[in-house]
């Protein structure tokens, strides 16, 4: 079992930035991906931003590209998630997730889930 802990959260400006951090309760999780996941009110789960562990590839949702980056410290077994630009459609409880086999978008594919971190963006 893999615990996964998300921080740095919080409240901002439209156009401002936030940083996520998500920290793995062990190393050699076995995770083929990593990624972020969001849940707005009253709306389903959506994949934002997901990535190889081994660093080949990375992936986003289409409204985040070029905003968004993805990255990880294997090192530290963390996954970070930095948001440029945030508008207020950004807000929405942000996840981390990792799955042991491919990098799908879908998220009820995924094994493990953090507790989530809240993100709100005023206009």
């Amino acid at each position: 079992q893999v615990e996964l802990v998300e921080s740095g959260g919080g409240s901002v400006q439209a156009g401002g930035s936030l940083r996520l951090s998500c920290t793995a309760s062990k190393n050699n999780d076995g995770a083929t991906c990593k990624g972020w996941f969001r849940q707005a009110p009253g709306k389903e789960r959506e994949m934002v931003a997901t990535a190889y562990t081994g660093g080949r590839s990375t992936f986003y949702l289409g409204s985040v590209k070029g905003r968004f980056d993805i990255s990880q410290d294997n090192a530290k077994n963390a996954l970070y998630l930095q948001m440029n630009d945030l508008k207020s459609e950004d807000t929405a409880i942000y996840y981390c997730a990792a799955e042991l086999l491919a990098c799908p978008s879908d998220p009820d594919t995924y094994d493990y889930w953090g507790q989530g971190t809240r993100v709100t963006v005023s206009s």
